[in-house]
C-alpha cells in the first residue's frame, strides 16, 4: 500500500471516530476495522462521479451494515459528494445531514435506506436485477448503455438475519454476476464473540448458494483487497468476498471487542489512536495530500460518466427509438393517461377483486412498459401475473415476471433495492395476512417514498377454510398506521380500478392494494371518485338520519342496508370508504360533504378490527367488526357467525337513529 492510500484511509477512520466521539453516540468499530474495503471500493473500482450522483450508469454502493453510518459519511466528505466536516461534526444531531442510519434523499450519495440489518443485502440483490433486466432491454452489442455493478458492504449481524438469506439465494438462482457482497468479519457483535451464536461456515453456505466465494486474511492488505475485488467482478456469478478485520482497528485499548461495536471511543481512547496512526490533534483534520488525491480522483470519475454520455449519443444516433423508450421508462410520469381511458374503468361484473386486478394488471402491462414483479409463489392464486410476458431467469433477463419463492421480506425489501435503483416500476404480490413478514421492507419503503406497488389477496375471513393463522384481522389497521402509505381496499371492479390508478401515479408513496378470494357484485355509483378515498356511493333527500361506511366486500352489505332502511322510513347515506389514508388527505370542505358532522348517528362496517375507524364514527357511531380471530369454516358461514350480514347492520343502523 502506497503512503497517499494508507493515509486516505487513516482519514476515513479519524473522521469517522470523530465524528462519533462529538455525537456522544454511534458505532466506532466497523468504520475503523472495514475503512480499507470500502477504500478500495470508492477509489480503486467504482465507477462513480460525485458531480452527479444520480448518473445511470453508475456503480452502487449499499451500506447494508447501517450502523456504520459514520464510515459512509466520512467518504462522502473526503470524496467529495458535499458533505463537509461540519457536518460530520453534527452526526446524529437533528436535522444534520449525517443522520444515524443512512436515508435515502436525505444525505446526496446515499442509494438506499437500509434501516435494520440483513434489508441492505435484499436491496442490493433488487438493484443488481435491475440492472441485469434493464442491460438485456438496452444494450446492443456495440453499447452497452447499462453496464454496472452492485456492491453491498455487510457485516457479521447482516448474515444471521434471515432477509439476508432470503435474498442471498434468490441472487445465486438468477446468477446475478453484476453483485458483489463485502463482508467484514470482525468476529464481534454487541454481545461479544460471533461463536456464541453464529458458528457456520459462512463461505460454504453463500456456495451453497451458488455464489462464488473469496476470501482476504487481513483487511488492511489493500492490494489484497484491489486485487479480490477484481476477481470477484470477473465472475458469472454473485460473489461474495469475506476480509477478515479487527474491529475497532487502531484503538489500542478497544480494538478486537465488543466494547468498540456501539460506543464512542472516550476521548483518551480517541487520542490514543490518533498518536497510533501519528495523527494531528486538530478535530476533523483532513491532511493537504488527501485533499489533492480526492481532486485527482475526482477528475478520472468526471472522465468516466463523460465516456459514458458520448457513449450514450452515439447508442442514440443509431438506436434512436431505444434511446426514446429509455427515456420513457426512466421518467417518472406515466407513458399514458389512465383516467381518460374509458376501458381502463371498464365495469368487470361480478368478480372477486383479485380477479378483476388481474384484469387491470393486464391492461395495464400493455402501457406500462417497465412494470417489473411477481410474487412470493402465489403468483396463480393472487393474479399476480403479467400473461403477456416472459418470466425473469438467469437464461432470460429481458423476462419482466418474477419468480420471488416464497421469502416474502426478501421479495419487499428487493423490490425497494428496484425502486431505488431507477427505470422500472416494480409490483410484488402475496396473501395479505403475510404483510407481517413484509412489515419492515414496507416501512422503509414508506421512509423513502418508494411508489412500490403491493397486491395483497385473501382480504379478511372469506379466506374461510384456511382458518384463523390465514385470516388477515389486523393487518389493515397495520398497514393505515404507517406514515406515508396508502391501503387501498376496494368493493369492486371500478374501485379496484381505482385502486390501481393511484398505485400508477404516485410518485413518493407506497400502495397496497387489498383484495378479495370471493366474489363480489359491481355496484352502481363506483368508481373514478374513489381516488378520493372516501365518497357517497348513494344518498339520500335532504340530511340524512345514519351515515354507513364500510370497505371493501363489506360495502355491498351497507349498499343493501340502504333499501331496508329506507323501507322503514330511515335516510341513510352509504359511503365507500376504500382508502382512509387518501380521504384524510381530501380538504375539510370535502369531508364535511360526505361526513357532516350534524350526522352523529354512524356505522362501519368492516371485516377486520376495528382499530382506526372511531375518528370516523366519533362518540356516538358504533361498528361491526372482529373483535378477534376468525376460525376454520366456509367464508358465508363465518360471515354470518360474525355479523357480517345485511340484517346486522339494519339492526344497528336502527338503534343509532332511535
Amino acid at each position: 500500500m502506497n503512503q497517499i492510500d494508507q493515509l486516505s484511509i487513516n482519514t476515513l477512520r479519524v473522521l469517522s471516530a470523530e465524528a462519533i466521539q462529538k455525537a456522544n453516540s454511534g458505532h466506532p468499530g466497523l468504520p475503523l476495522g472495514a475503512a480499507p474495503a470500502a477504500y478500495a471500493l470508492w477509489a480503486k473500482t467504482m465507477n462513480v462521479n460525485p458531480k452527479n450522483p444520480t448518473w445511470h450508469n453508475r456503480d452502487r454502493f449499499v451500506l447494508s451494515a447501517g450502523h456504520g453510518s459514520a464510515l459512509l459519511y466520512s467518504m462522502l466528505c473526503v470524496f467529495g459528494y458535499g458533505l463537509t466536516t461540519d457536518d460530520l461534526k453534527n452526526f446524529r444531531q437533528k436535522d444534520s445531514l449525517t443522520a444515524g442510519h443512512p436515508e435515502y434523499k436525505h444525505t446526496v450519495g446515499v442509494e438506499v435506506t437500509t434501516g435494520p440489518l440483513g434489508q441492505g443485502i435484499a436491496n442490493a440483490v433488487g438493484m443488481a436485477l435491475a440492472e441485469s433486466h434493464l442491460a438485456a432491454k438496452f444494450n446492443t452489442a456495440d453499447h452497452k448503455v447499462v453496464d454496472h455493478y452492485t456492491f453491498a458492504l455487510c457485516g457479521d449481524g447482516c448474515l444471521q438475519e434471515g432477509v439476508a438469506s432470503e435474498a442471498a439465494s434468490l441472487a445465486g438462482t438468477m446468477g446475478l454476476s453484476k453483485l458483489v457482497l463485502v463482508y467484514d468479519s470482525n468476529k464481534i457483535t454487541i454481545e461479544g464473540d460471533t461463536d456464541v451464536a453464529f458458528t457456520e461456515d459462512v463461505k460454504a453456505r453463500f456456495a451453497a448458494y451458488g455464489w462464488d466465494v473469496f476470501e482476504v486474511a487481513d483487511g488492511n492488505d489493500l492490494d489484497a483487497l484491489e486485487a479480490t475485488i477484481a476477481e470477484a467482478k470477473a465472475t458469472d456469478k454473485p460473489a461474495l468476498i469475506k476480509v477478515n478485520t479487527l474491529i475497532g482497528f487502531g484503538a489500542p485499548n478497544k480494538q478486537g471487542k465488543a466494547s468498540a461495536h456501539g460506543e464512542p471511543l472516550g476521548k483518551d481512547e480517541l487520542a490514543a489512536m490518533k498518536a497510533n496512526f501519528g495523527w494531528s490533534e486538530e478535530e476533523f483534520y483532513i491532511p493537504e495530500e488527501v485533499k489533492a488525491h480526492m481532486v485527482a480522483w475526482r477528475v478520472e470519475a468526471e472522465q468516466k460518466e463523460a465516456a459514458w454520455n458520448a457513449l450514450f449519443a452515439d447508442y442514440a444516433t443509431k438506436n434512436p427509438e431505444l434511446a426514446k423508450e429509455y427515456g420513457v421508462w426512466f421518467s417518472e410520469e406515466l407513458p399514458v393517461d389512465l383516467l381518460a381511458d374509458e376501458d381502463f374503468w371498464m365495469d368487470e361484473g361480478s368478480v372477486a377483486t383479485r380477479v378483476t386486478s388481474e384484469k387491470v394488471l393486464q391492461k395495464v402491462a400493455k402501457v406500462v412498459p417497465n412494470l417489473f414483479g411477481g410474487s412470493a409463489d402465489l403468483a396463480p392464486s393472487n393474479k399476480s401475473l403479467m400473461k403477456d410476458r416472459e418470466y425473469y431467469s438467469k437464461e432470460n433477463p429481458a423476462g419482466s415476471n418474477l419468480h420471488f419463492g416464497v421469502r416474502e421480506f426478501a421479495m419487499t425489501a428487493m423490490a425497494n433495492g428496484i425502486a431505488v435503483h431507477g427505470g422500472l416500476r416494480p409490483y410484488i404480490a402475496g396473501f395479505f395476512v403475510f404483510a407481517d413478514y413484509m412489515k419492515a421492507g414496507l416501512r422503509m419503503e414508506s421512509l423513502m417514498g418508494l411508489p412500490v406497488i403491493s397486491i395483497f389477496t385473501h382480504d379478511s375471513i372469506g379466506v374461510g377454510e384456511d382458518g384463523p393463522t390465514h385470516q388477515p384481522i389486523e393487518q389493515l389497521a397495520m398497514l393505515r398506521s404507517i406514515p406515508n402509505y396508502t391501503a387501498f381496499r376496494p368493493c369492486d371492479t371500478r374501485e379496484t380500478a381505482a385502486g390501481w390508478y393511484t398505485a400508477l401515479t404516485k410518485t413518493t408513496t407506497p400502495t397496497a392494494l387489498v383484495l378479495t378470494r370471493q366474489n363480489l357484485p359491481s355496484l352502481e355509483g363506483t368508481g373514478k371518485d374513489a381516488i378520493k378515498g372516501g365518497y357517497v356511493l348513494r344518498d339520500c333527500a335532504g340530511t340524512p338520519d345514519v351515515l354507513l361506511m364500510a370497505s371493501g366486500s363489506e360495502v355491498e352489505l351497507v349498499y343493501k342496508a340502504y333499501d331496508v332502511l329506507a323501507e322503514q322510513g330511515v335516510k341513510a347515506r352509504v359511503i365507500s370508504m376504500p382508502s382512509l389514508d387518501l380521504y384524510d388527505a381530501q380538504s375539510a370542505e370535502y369531508k364535511e360533504s360526505v361526513m357532516p358532522k350534524a350526522v352523529r348517528a354512524r356505522l362501519a362496517v368492516e371485516a377486520a378490527c376495528d382499530f382506526g375507524w372511531h375518528k370516523y364514527i366519533g362518540l356516538d357511531g358504533d361498528m361491526i367488526c372482529m373483535d378477534g380471530f376468525g376460525a376454520s369454516a366456509p367464508a358465508g358461514e363465518l360471515f354470518k357467525a360474525y355479523g357480517f350480514t345485511v340484517e346486522a347492520v339494519v339492526e344497528k343502523a336502527l338503534a343509532l337513529v332511535k
